[in-house]
């Protein structure tokens, strides 16, 4: 069964616009509420956000939502997404609802559910959610409305947590180190908690008014943290998104290292150590093949799923497994959290400077990646370009010209309405003209 509200991760849209209108909200929260409020005791749901204008309206609306079903509702204010999940269960919540729309510009937005093990939901658990929204929602009597009341010292708690996760013996000092927050949720946490670890913190992406979230700066735009490093001749450069939890590194010379690289160095290093569980690394369909190539020369094991950090999380839960991510930069360590955090992962990677004596650049590049290239392209309201006969075709044309050269992954994003045509080849030359010439095709069916 198709869900009609959830994709990938969470229910989103443009803000404003169904279904992320403030009525949808409401709604949304109420149905959520009456899921979880199973008898007449207490009930807890938190709800975090990220810096959009929008995501405070929607909260509001969440807000009643919840309450008109009983809930007792506790707002953190601006947060970490993992800090939400980290919460949820320290908190002994039924629920907890992150408001963001991750790496997209300030004009989207979205709403993410977290269940009481602080895990996001499970697709049977959304769709349950989804049959009570279009169904009549039973209210809770007046004298059973639920209760809100703010908690002021939740991101104090999770940047106490999130420095429990840096391992080095000696602490930051000595070390400059870049943070670029995308001026979103982690604007306040990422520099104080770097700061209070030793390090001499440059910060960027700090200033959030509600329209600049992802705006020329964090994980989607690394250049401006580069070009920062380069300047200010720091260390290394961190860069998180608009609800930080995912990073992309900086070396010192200005070099961008992704998700892949982090991963291969925690999952090298976890292994040497024996921390590795079922010495192996989960990660996406998208994952560069020079990454599997670098894990099966140490012998460990490279487990692929479909796009989205839920579905890595999923392989993770179901077969004990510590450690996995995606390209993007989403790195879960269930040791720590129980989704992805840019902050935590970054710290894993200063403890390995700091640990080793080497410097970012002799870390951030575990393997030789294999040519890669990733063409987005966005398509209308109603269109389905990957129906039409000719993008068929052209992938059909473009699987064979790659035959065992290297593959190719199209797909439509669950987030966006893009389609993503993703390949990979030895031959660089030949790679472009397959992606490009799939991507042309999507675009005359878009």
């Amino acid at each position: 069964m198709s869900r009609k509200y959830f994709g990938t991760d969470g229910v989103r849209g443009r803000a404003n616009t169904h279904p992320m209108t403030a009525e949808m909200a409401m709604r949304l929260g109420a149905a959520a509420g009456r899921y979880f409020r199973k008898d007449q005791k207490e009930h807890r749901v938190v709800i975090g956000k990220d810096t959009r204008r929008s995501s405070y309206m929607i909260e509001n609306a969440l807000m009643a939502g919840f309450m008109s079903t009983g809930m007792n509702v506790f707002p953190l204010g601006p947060v970490p997404t993992p800090a939400v999940g980290m919460l949820t269960r320290s908190m002994r919540a039924d629920v907890g609802v992150m408001i963001s729309a991750s790496h997209n510009p300030h004009h989207d937005n979205g709403i993410k559910f977290f269940g009481p093990d602080g895990y996001k939901l499970s697709d049977e658990a959304e769709l349950e959610i989804e049959a009570l929204i279009d169904g009549d929602i039973e209210l809770a009597q007046p004298q059973n409305i639920g209760r809100a009341r703010r908690i002021d010292d939740g991101l104090g708690r999770y940047m106490e947590f999130a420095k429990t996760a840096f391992a080095g013996e000696k602490l930051l000092h000595g070390m400059k180190v870049v943070i670029d927050c995308a001026n979103g949720a982690a604007y306040k946490a990422a520099p104080a908690v770097l700061w209070e670890l030793g390090a001499d913190v440059i910060e960027m992406g700090v200033t959030p008014d509600g329209f600049n979230i992802n705006e020329g700066v964090g994980s989607t735009v690394p250049t401006a943290a580069a070009a920062r490093v380069i300047s200010e001749g720091a260390d290394v450069g961190i860069c998180l998104d608009g609800d930080a939890d995912r990073v992309i590194l900086i070396d010192e010379k200005g070099q961008v290292a992704d998700g892949d690289q982090l991963m291969g160095l925690i999952a090298t290093q976890w292994a040497g150590k024996g921390r590795l569980a079922k010495n192996t690394l989960v990660a996406t369909v998208m994952s560069n093949m020079g990454l599997e190539r670098h894990l099966n020369g140490l012998n460990i094991d490279l487990v692929r799923t479909g796009v989205g950090d839920r579905y890595v999380v999923q392989e993770m839960r179901a077969n004990g497994y510590n450690l996995g991510g995606e390209q993007s930069g989403h790195i879960v360590m269930t040791d720590y959290v129980t989704t992805g955090d840019g902050l935590i992962a970054g710290l894993q990677f200063l403890s390995s400077m700091v640990e080793t004596g080497q410097k970012a650049s002799q870390l951030a590049n575990v393997f030789e990646p294999m040519p890669q290239m990733l063409e987005n392209v966005r398509y209308g309201e109603g269109k389905t370009p990957l129906d039409a006969q000719s993008v068929k075709d052209a992938i059909k044309d473009g699987e064979t010209r790659l035959a065992s050269n290297g593959r190719l992954l199209i797909r439509k994003s669950g987030t966006e309405p893009l389609v993503r045509v993703m390949g990979e080849c030895e031959d660089e030359a030949l790679l472009n003209d397959v992606v490009m010439g799939i991507a042309a095709a999507v675009k005359g069916a878009a």
